[in-house]
């Protein structure tokens, strides 16, 4: 059992500016009390330096196996891109590290099961970058539901639109084909789906969906070049939950003013709602309640549900912060609530259903 700061490695530790690491890993681990950046990896020795300058690691590499290697590094981070999720993660559970690996766990639910069940049988610590799972309005709301506050839980309502579909940088150009697995679907809708689970506690019973690409080109910013599309923008999912509640998401890419998400439950005594100006997992809640009456209320998040300071201006790397306390407590033996790699999986398994009843036009029954 580990004590003290968990020496983390982040693997595609980019310190570019728009990067997801830059934005929201680094800056977590630097102001965590649970785990400190030890090392370090890109695929150039010259930015790896340099982001080990910028966010103060010990180690630089441009050989994610060589930080493997070292026994110094007693977790790893994997922020690449989704292509390449499922080797890095997969090496590093061969080389006996605990890993956090960004959602989604792979391009496919065959790479994910793969991952979770070499962790399982290894019995290795993990987690999953589905961090709306820790987050303490998410937790809040949960329990709220849980406990009755708005009654039984008749129907769902999710949406999640964002802005930027007709034009990205170049170096987003590679999630234009869907089966890099890293797009509306998998993502904002991946997302969405996910915290409504979380919230009410259940699992989707019966599906229906329609993916749609309704944007087929994007122009490549830096080159000023157009990319052709075919991963899907567009996502309209209905369906019931094991608990008897319908629910309907729809998660969209479009051109301009895309207005975040907004989420509400509608229980026999009253309603809540949680909206925020990005993904559910990227933005600050703002948590709303009406208890028999047609009036929504501000409802504040207790303290004893914040488990990590906010001491960052913006929020990605609150949300990931608190996802690495979860981690570090898993690692040090103790019940960390940190989202796994089974967790992973099952989501997985959610999209598979959204693109079977896409394809066929039928509902799609879950097991």
């Amino acid at each position: 059992m580990m004590s003290g700061k968990v020496r983390i490695g982040v693997i595609g530790a980019s310190s570019r500016p728009h990067g997801w690491a830059a934005r929201a890993h680094l800056p977590a681990i630097a102001a965590s009390e649970d785990v400190e950046l030890a090392a370090v990896c890109t695929t150039r020795r010259e930015s790896a330096e340099e982001s080990a300058r910028k966010f103060g690691a010990e180690l630089a590499f441009d050989d994610y196996r060589e930080m493997l290697a070292r026994e110094d590094i007693e977790a790893v981070s994997v922020v690449v891109r989704v292509p390449s999720h499922h080797q890095v993660a997969k090496d590093a559970l061969l080389a006996g590290k605990p890993v956090y690996t960004e959602w989604p766990l792979g391009r496919t639910t065959e790479e994910a099961v793969e991952l979770a069940e070499l962790a399982a049988e290894r019995g290795i610590v993990t987690a999953v970058g589905l961090q709306a799972r820790v987050h303490p309005a998410y937790r809040y709301v949960r329990d709220l539901i849980a406990d009755g506050h708005i009654g039984e839980v008749l129907s769902c309502r999710a949406s999640t639109v964002t802005s930027g579909a007709l034009a990205k940088r170049t170096d987003f150009a590679w999630s234009a084909a869907a089966d890099t697995g890293a797009n509306t679907l998998t993502v904002t809708n991946g997302h969405t789906l996910d915290t409504v689970v979380f919230l009410l506690g259940g699992a989707v019973r019966t599906l229906s969906a329609q993916t749609t690409t309704q944007v087929k080109q994007w122009h490549s910013i830096d080159a000023d070049e157009y990319v052709d599309v075919d991963a899907p923008d567009t996502v309209i999912v209905t369906g019931t939950l094991t608990g008897g509640a319908t629910f309907s998401s729809y998660a969209s890419m479009v051109p301009f003013a895309g207005e975040g998400f907004r989420i509400e439950v509608y229980g026999r005594k009253g309603t809540l709602t949680i909206q925020g100006d990005y993904h559910p997992q990227n933005s600050d809640p703002v948590l709303r309640v009406a208890l028999g009456t047609n009036a929504l209320k501000p409802l504040e998040v207790p303290a004893q549900y914040v488990t990590v300071p906010r001491v960052t201006e913006t929020i990605q790397p609150y949300g990931v912060g608190v996802a690495y306390h979860e981690f570090a407590r898993s690692i040090r033996g103790e019940e960390g609530a940190a989202p796994d790699f089974a967790v992973a999986v099952t989501l997985h398994r959610l999209l598979d259903a959204i693109r079977q009843s896409s394809a066929s036009g039928a509902v799609v029954t879950l097991g």
